[in-house]
């Protein structure tokens, strides 16, 4: 059976291939408002990645222009979870 296909945080809402691609790396984010999208890592240092990302969202805490925080799930990097909003 195929996996569902994925929604990548940031695509346009009119992009005809919004969903993950083959040979691209990506993060899942799990949790507040942005929960169940993929976040496309592509290119990123592990490193840099260890910090986590402020991801502009409409529908947080501080409405538009808002931020969602997401960190690294200290048992399995691969997946973020949300620890928050902030403005």
């Amino acid at each position: 059976m195929n996996e569902p296909r994925r929604r990548v945080y940031g695509s346009d809402h009119d992009d005809p291939h919004p969903y993950a691609r083959p040979g691209r790396a990506y993060r899942e984010l799990v949790g507040g408002p942005l929960d169940g999208l993929l976040l496309d890592v592509t290119g990123q240092a592990e490193a840099e990645l260890a910090g986590g990302a402020a991801l502009i969202t409409e529908i947080g805490q501080f409405g538009p222009g808002g931020r969602a925080l997401y960190g690294p799930r200290p048992t399995d990097p691969r997946i973020w979870d949300w620890e928050g909003d902030c403005p």
